[in-house]
Formats: C-alpha cells, sequence, structure tokens
C-alpha cells in the first residue's frame, strides 16, 4: 500500500511542479479562456483516474479492496469503488464552491494584484493538500478504531447542512483575524506590495523597491535587517486559515461516503487541485450560482443521513445504494444551478 500512496504523492507533485515551475513561471493574470482550459485539464485528469481506480480494485493491486468498508461493510470491488470515488469528487467539488467565494473575498480584502493572485492560491493549495492528507489519516485511523466516529461525522454533517441554510452570508472583518492579528503583532507587515515576495529584509534592495515606486513608511522605520511580511503574506495565512475551517466541513462529507484510506485521499486531492484554475474561471460569476448553495447545504445533510442509516439503506436500496445515492447528489446540484440560472435577483424570469 505504501508504494501506491508514494506514487500518487509523487504524481501530484510532479503536476503542481509542472503548473508553478513551467507554465505560471512568470506572475500574470489568469484570462478566463486559459482558467477554464486548466479547469477542464484537472476536472478531466480527476475522473480519468477513476479507470486507474477500476483497475487497482479489481486486481487487488497492494491489497486494495480486501477489507471491508467501514461505511457500509462491503468489499470495494472496481465497479464499487469508482462509484465511491466519483461520488466523494463530485461533493468535495461542489463543497469548493464556497471556499472560492470565501478566497475571492479574501484576495479583494488585501487587494492581491491580478497577477499575484496566482502565486497566494498556488501555496494556499499546496498547504491544504498537506492539511487534508493529516486530517485523513487521522480520520481513518478513528474510524477504523472506533466505529461510532462515523455516527458523530454524520450528525455533524446534518447539523452543518442546517445551519448553512439558514445562516446569513455577512462580510468579515479580517483585521480581526487570528492570523492576522497574530502576525501583525509578531512582525512589522507592510503598506504595499512587492512583486511575488510575501517577505522582504527592511534595508535590502528588494525592500527599497516596492510595486509603484515610492518608500514605503513600515519598511523605513523597520530596524536594517529585520523582516518585513508584505500583504500577500497576510492574504496567504488566511486563506490557509479558511481552507482549515472547510476542511472540518469537507473530510466528515467524504467519511460518509466511504472510509477507504486512499479512495478518500485521492477523491479529495483531484477535487482541491483544480481549485486554482476553478477560481479564475468562476470568481467574476459566483453570484450567478447563488442558489448553490441551498443545494450544498442540502448534499450535506443527505451524506449525513447517508453515514447515520448506511445498514438500513443498503437493505431498503439494495447493494446499489451508492450509485442512487450518486445520482440523487448530481440531482440536487443540477438543481441549485438550474434556480440559478432562471431565479434572477427580482424574481423568476418571464418571457414576454
Amino acid at each position: 500500500m505504501f508504494w501506491m500512496y508514494a506514487g500518487f504523492i509523487l504524481f501530484v507533485v510532479a503536476m503542481l511542479v509542472l503548473d508553478l515551475g513551467v507554465f505560471h513561471r512568470k506572475a500574470h493574470v489568469d484570462s478566463v479562456k486559459e482558467a477554464l482550459g486548466w479547469s477542464a485539464f484537472w476536472i478531466t485528469l480527476g475522473l480519468a483516474f477513476s479507470v486507474f481506480i477500476h483497475l487497482a480494485y479489481n486486481h487487488h493491486w497492494q491489497g486494495l479492496g480486501l477489507s471491508p468498508d467501514p461505511v457500509d461493510g462491503m468489499l470495494n470491488t472496481g465497479s464499487l469503488a469508482v462509484v465511491k470515488y466519483l461520488t466523494g469528487y463530485l461533493i468535495e467539488k461542489s463543497l469548493s464552491m464556497d471556499n472560492i467565494f470565501v478566497i475571492a473575498m479574501i484576495l479583494g480584502f488585501f487587494s492581491v494584484p491580478a497577477e499575484q493572485q496566482h502565486r497566494v492560491l498556488f501555496w494556499g493549495i499546496l498547504g491544504a493538500l498537506i492539511l487534508r492528507g493529516v486530517m485523513i489519516a487521522v480520520g481513518a485511523a478513528l474510524v477504523a478504531q472506533f466505529h461510532w466516529v462515523l455516527y458523530l461525522f454524520g450528525a455533524f454533517l446534518v447539523v452543518t447542512g442546517l445551519k448553512m441554510l439558514v445562516a446569513e452570508e455577512k462580510a468579515a472583518d479580517l483585521d480581526r483575524n487570528i492570523i492576522v492579528r497574530t502576525a501583525r503583532r509578531l512582525f512589522p507587515v507592510t503598506t504595499r506590495f512587492y512583486g511575488r515576495h510575501f517577505l522582504v529584509r527592511a534595508g535590502s534592495a528588494r525592500a527599497a523597491e516596492p510595486d509603484g515606486g515610492g518608500v514605503d513608511p513600515v519598511v523605513a522605520t523597520a530596524a536594517r535587517g529585520a523582516l518585513v511580511l508584505t500583504p500577500l503574506a497576510l492574504a496567504l495565512g488566511v486563506v490557509e486559515t479558511a481552507d482549515v475551517v472547510f476542511a472540518v466541513d469537507s473530510i466528515p462529507a467524504i467519511f460518509a461516503i466511504t472510509a477507504d484510506p486512499f479512495l478518500v485521499f485521492t477523491s479529495n486531492i483531484f477535487a482541491i487541485l483544480g481549485l486554482r484554475s476553478l477560481f479564475f474561471a468562476l470568481a467574476g460569476m459566483l453570484r450567478t450560482f447563488r442558489h448553490l448553495k441551498v443545494s450544498l447545504s442540502l448534499v450535506l445533510v443527505l451524506v449525513g443521513v447517508k453515514m447515520l442509516s448506511a445498514h438500513w439503506l443498503r437493505q431498503w436500496l439494495g447493494e446499489h445504494f451508492n450509485l442512487i445515492v450518486l445520482g440523487v447528489v448530481l440531482a440536487i446540484l443540477a438543481a441549485g444551478i438550474a434556480a440559478s440560472l432562471v431565479i434572477k435577483e427580482d424574481g423568476p424570469v418571464h418571457k414576454d
């Protein structure tokens, strides 16, 4: 099993290096066309991986599919593993839509230049991958040791979904964010950006050249040689903090589908990998899909109920109940997208 994880992680690292080191080596503003192209690439890659999942579980590579899934007690055959992988991928990708809205708010609050937003998103997503890998490992160990943890996850998802359904959106005051307050207490923070740099050293040649020219008063008064954070670093810190919050919701959601660590890990990672390009493709259209939040709330409630009643659902719907859950999730998300396109601010669209 070690080599399976090692190979997958090496593949992900290679793709990230290709993304930042080759295609985005120079800072530039991603066009919608470019972002849509990359989004299509990552989504295609994530969906194509289901072929590998089918082969790996059918032939039990590295022991995959030989142990019953703690969620439903079934052995994951190739086809069943694909259904669970795609369901988990779809749920995680859908939940990332809400994450995109928050990231857009963070970048706007700190006035991050468009050409530097990719850098913040890249390192933010890299941190998210590491964080979620750790959380998945801990979650899988807890489920393997204490099966009742699944019921806690299920109840948490139901409550979270209902809270999301009734909660009102409010603009957050990021100046009060714990990461921002701690960073400003420990380090001086510049009022200007310095290109792609997260920090500069007072007195250096780089510190004397803020974007737009002139002199940054914070750098000018800092002790020579002192490290000074830029607003780009604050934005990155808040993005990482936001992902911790989102991971608390999304990790239990995938465990509602399967507790197979490899399926959980790969579906989660592939869903996050395309988040950067998805942001640039959809950031300007997020308000258009405002009814999608209701769909996401219902999906969380659905998977929570599924986690709480997997045994009864299997008896009622048969062994293909996971495929039925996938279909219901797709229908809920499609309804949210359709409602967003049809229902405008002042009500339904009527033809004259």
